[in-house]
């Protein structure tokens, strides 16, 4: 529950990470159950958290994209039956936009700014002239940092989620310990690459299996630090080229705390004005997509009930949306 898109009255979060873990990664078919067996207890917690009832409610934001399809469908059912029910506006959200605006929900940060959105499916870098107006510099050309944390991890045998271990894990070893590649650091473009980085992993543990062992906290942090290399160094050129000095960091992989201690040095160094969300917002959370909902039912903009999952939705397709209604 967040009213006027900037304060958070409730905010609840029903993890299945527990789930999951058992299978190393996200099952799609059992997150979408799970989100079945719970969406309405966490509907029901936020009303009583906030301490409002359906009546007070004006209107309903909802994920609509990109992500898994069947749990998006799940979130975006019970949203259309209230909407409909209660006779309330609804509006489709892109899942990454919220991400790059949940700062807002602590502190507001003047347009433009450059955004890195970075989580287990997206690192991308983005312009961001307003909400609803999105410019990719960069993206990654094959696997999201989020996504290489967590298959190395479980490559070297550490629980799900991944990123959290070696996050863990980091904080003892030596970062300088192996040489792993920083992939595309020097190609002249905003895109990033992991793929390479984590076959580089799995080739330093074929010859040196003990790695998995003695070596773990060196591995952890070596490979760690060559993620946020290439993450802080890819964003310092976007920022250089553009000469914007206002960066927001978001999405989950903004969580680690190598990545926070990078950018914050980087920031420091050359007076950029660095906004990064607390962790809870940082993760999946339903708050931050209030912000932009806010927004766009402020301007009349509303979503039909013909509204449908979208598991690929690139941002810069919002402008289109945004200029077609004004």
């Amino acid at each position: 529950m967040v009213k006027d898109g900037r304060t958070v009255l409730s905010s609840i979060v029903a993890s299945q990470i527990s789930v999951h873990a058992e299978y190393g990664g996200v099952v799609p078919e059992i997150a979408s159950r799970k989100h079945l067996e719970s969406v309405s207890f966490v509907v029901e917690q936020a009303l009583a958290e906030a301490g409002v009832g359906l009546d007070r409610i004006e209107g309903l934001a909802v994920t609509q994209g990109p992500g898994l399809a069947g749990a998006l469908l799940v979130g975006i059912s019970i949203a259309k039956g209230l909407a409909f029910g209660r006779s309330l506006p609804l509006i489709g959200v892109n899942h990454i936009e919220g991400h790059l605006l949940a700062v807002f929900l602590e502190a507001p940060v003047q347009f433009p700014f450059i955004a890195l959105a970075v989580s287990g499916g997206h690192s991308h870098l983005y312009r961001v002239d307003g909400i609803g107006r999105y410019q990719t510099l960069g993206q990654t050309v094959d696997d999201a940092a989020g996504e290489a944390f967590d298959k190395v991890a479980k490559l070297i045998g550490l629980p799900y989620p991944g990123g959290v271990a070696i996050d863990r894990l980091a904080l003892t070893g030596d970062p300088q310990a192996i040489k792993f590649p920083r992939p595309l650091l020097h190609d002249g473009t905003f895109n990033f690459s992991f793929s390479g980085l984590k076959t580089a992993v799995l080739t330093h543990v074929g010859k040196h299996p003990e790695a998995k062992e003695e070596g773990i906290n060196d591995l952890a942090a070596s490979f760690q630090a060559a993620v946020c290399e290439v993450l802080t160094k890819k964003t310092a050129a976007a920022i250089a080229a553009t000469g914007i000095k206002r960066l927001v960091v978001a999405g989950g992989v903004a969580c680690n705390s190598a990545l926070r201690r990078s950018m914050a040095e980087y920031a420091a160094a050359n007076g950029v004005e660095l906004s990064i969300p607390s962790p809870p917002l940082c993760a999946d959370n339903a708050a931050m997509i209030a912000v932009p909902g806010d927004y766009y039912l402020g301007l009349g903009m509303k979503s039909g009930f013909d509204l449908d999952a979208l598991p690929v939705w690139p941002l810069d397709k919002l402008a289109a949306r945004l200029k077609e209604h004004c």
